[in-house]
Parts: structure tokens; C-alpha cells; sequence
């Protein structure tokens, strides 16, 4: 998950990544991970905010309309997610979280969205992300467990994901880095419409593994692994 040449292509367009968020679905009791960190994130109306790899800028720009008087800035390592940010408005450059080109104590909040496990140094990324922080900032982070879509993977012939910064562990790498972490656990859905969508879906993370997901009709749901970690 951190090699950086495969994370490279994974995001030089937006193609994989949208195929991916496309078939996800709140939990049972109407919970969305995005709205859970967005209300964390403008908690105190912050006036500077960050938020790292940005990807298409759909999180970044929630942000901003929920605050819309609060100075707003994006970096991701993808120039063509970059762009996109940019087209919505958004404050974006292309940027390392391991090397982020801002001063310390620039932000009131910092997100990241489903992309610390892509880190290839996570403790030098999440120093950054403290650096930038002012005292008493809020840093706002999503990730997936390790059981993570995991029956579908099995189903085809795969594994689960085991990353450096998951539901499991995330909280012990904040906690060298940041005196207090909340987290909020909650078990999201994949709902596909059919047996091509879920291969689909295997197949955008262009990991080296040999796909055999054995054919289902109609529509089928597996369940995901996510928490918001809280940091402060």
C-alpha cells in the first residue's frame, strides 16, 4: 500500500478511486464516515484548514461550504487530482505530507482522508502534520480495519489488507505524536449491483493478485471496517 510508483499510478487520474468510492453506502443506522469527519473538522469553526491528499477535492470542498469564511488549503501528491481540486475553488498544490510547504502552527485543522496508509514514512507525515498544527489543533484522520472488505477478497482468491495505519493500529501512531485521540468505529457497506461491479472494484486497486471472484447474481452487499480517529 506505500510503494510509491504503484500509489503513483493508482492516482495519476481519478478513474480507480472513483470506481472505488461509488459502492459505498452508510451504516445501517444512517452513519457516513465523511459527515463524521466533516463535523469534526469544522467543530470550532477553525479558520485555517488543511487537508492532505485531497484527491478529487470532494471532501476539501464540503469544507468549504460549511465554512465558508475559513482560509482553506489542499495538497496531494497526484498532479491531475491537483487539478481537479482546483476546479472546485480549492486552494491546491501539489505536495508530500512527509514534506508539507507550510509554516508551523499554520492550521487550526488538518484532514486526511483515507490516505495515511499510503505513507511510505507515516511517522515522519504524521510529524508534519503536528508541526503545521497549532497548539491545541485538531487533526481529523480516516481509515479502514483490517477486516476491511476482507470477505470479498478472500472470495476471490486474495487476502485482507494489512497497512501501517488501520482501525487497529492507527491510534498507537497518533498517540506518539498527539496527546489525546478519540476514535469513532463504524461498519459501512458495499452494496454492487452485480458480479462485473464487484470485479471492478477487485480490479481498480491493480494489486498483482489473480482475481477469481466466483460468479453471483444480482445485487451483493459486503461489509467495510472504518474509523475516525480524532487527534488533539
Amino acid at each position: 500500500m506505500t510503494d510509491r510508483d504503484h500509489v503513483s499510478r493508482q492516482y495519476a487520474t481519478e478513474e480507480h478511486l472513483e470506481t472505488r468510492t461509488s459502492v459505498w453506502h452508510p451504516t445501517l443506522d444512517g452513519r457516513e464516515p465523511s459527515c463524521e469527519a466533516l463535523t469534526a473538522v469544522v467543530q470550532g469553526e477553525p479558520e485555517r484548514v488543511l487537508e492532505v491528499g485531497c484527491g478529487t477535492g470532494a471532501f476539501a470542498a464540503r469544507i468549504a461550504a460549511a465554512l465558508p469564511g475559513a482560509e482553506l488549503k489542499a495538497v496531494d501528491q497526484s498532479p491531475r487530482l491537483v487539478e481537479l481540486t482546483s476546479r472546485r475553488g480549492i486552494d491546491a498544490r501539489v505536495a508530500d505530507v512527509e514534506e508539507l510547504p507550510f509554516d508551523d502552527a499554520s492550521f487550526d485543522a488538518v484532514a486526511a482522508m483515507w490516505m495515511l496508509y499510503h505513507v511510505g514514512d507515516l511517522h515522519r507525515g504524521l510529524a508534519e502534520i503536528r508541526r503545521v498544527l497549532r497548539p491545541g489543533g485538531r487533526f481529523v484522520a480516516v481509515t479502514n480495519g483490517d477486516e476491511h472488505m476482507a470477505d470479498l477478497r478472500r472470495e476471490a482468491g486474495g487476502e485482507a489488507v494489512l497497512t501501517h495505519f488501520s482501525s487497529e493500529n492507527g491510534e498507537d501512531a497518533l498517540l506518539h505524536h498527539f496527546e489525546d485521540v478519540a476514535r469513532d468505529d463504524l461498519r459501512t457497506r458495499a452494496l454492487f449491483g452485480d458480479h462485473a461491479a464487484a470485479v471492478a472494484y477487485l480490479h481498480s486497486s491493480q494489486e498483482d493478485v489473480p482475481w477469481h471472484l466466483p460468479h453471483f447474481d444480482g445485487p451483493r452487499e459486503y461489509a467495510g471496517h472504518t474509523t475516525v480517529f480524532v487527534a488533539t
